[in-house]
């Protein structure tokens, strides 16, 4: 009998915790800690013990304010199908819901397209109507934290050519609309590796935004997190929060690399 099918030879923890991480998939990719039981067929203690095992190392991850489980985007490392299969949008979207509201009150995936930035997912709580982002809505890419950490990383004749294409309008009395200067903001941006927009794309917020890249330093998408004025002052909100955006931009931007690039459709 070769090793592999010697029953000896097996570990059954091992099995266990696979079985575990199989219980998630697309239809259900949120459990709680009995239906991963009946769904793995193992008892509720072992299936307890399992799931913190592998919150600790990082395959699982607790959904905030519920008793559920999600798969992580670690999960990518073994080639874990439904993350593999799945698309930016759909990775991006817990990474978000963690942020709003304990952390800030609104946080966006946006996408380049041409001169403008379009909101490819966006999880909000009370956050102004008046300035309501919806999936599928735009802004000008010149005037908005989350267009400048993309921009920022094109070659500068390109941004010069958006630029020329855009109408530079002021949003604000803070919004850039010189040529000059929002090529200056570019340099900054992409040399600190983060933007932040203090009422320039609308009065009374503030933006902390960062770049997902690939593999050679071309901007995929960008993440973006806001919170309104009178909730933090500006230095705390950039010290507290910038980290934990670069972090999603760069989860994700693993994620990418992992897939080879194909998880960057963003379809249903």
């Amino acid at each position: 009998m070769p090793a592999t099918d010697n029953p000896k030879n097996v570990v059954n923890s091992v099995v266990k915790a696979f079985g575990v991480l199989r219980a998630f998939d697309a239809d259900l990719p949120e459990l709680t800690i009995s239906e991963v039981a009946g769904r793995a067929e193992i008892d509720r203690g072992t299936a307890f013990r399992l799931v913190h095992t592998l919150c600790q190392l990082g395959y699982l991850a607790p959904v905030p304010r519920s008793r559920r489980y999600r798969l992580t985007l670690k999960c990518l490392e073994l080639g874990y199908t439904p993350l593999a299969r799945a698309n930016l949008k759909v990775l991006t979207r817990p990474l978000l819901v963690e942020l709003v509201p304990d952390v800030v009150d609104a946080a966006s995936l946006g996408m380049l397209d041409g001169e403008s930035v379009v909101y490819v997912e966006r999880v909000q709580v009370g956050f102004p109507q008046t300035f309501d982002r919806r999936v599928g809505s735009r802004t000008g890419a010149y005037a908005a934290a989350l267009g400048h950490v993309m921009l920022a990383y094109l070659p500068e004749d390109q941004q010069r050519s958006i630029l020329s294409q855009s109408d530079l309008v002021k949003l604000s009395e803070r919004t850039l609309t010189d040529v000059e200067q929002l090529i200056e903001r570019f340099r900054l941006v992409r040399s600190q590796g983060y933007a932040v927009s203090d009422g320039e794309n609308a009065y009374g917020l503030r933006t902390v935004a960062a770049p997902i890249l690939d593999e050679s330093g071309a901007p995929v998408a960008g993440i973006s997190a806001t919170i309104r004025a009178e909730r933090m002052e500006l230095d705390d909100f950039v010290t507290h929060v910038t980290p934990r955006v670069r972090a999603v931009a760069d989860e994700l931007a693993k994620a990418v690399a992992l897939s080879f690039g194909t998880i960057v459709r963003t379809g249903g």
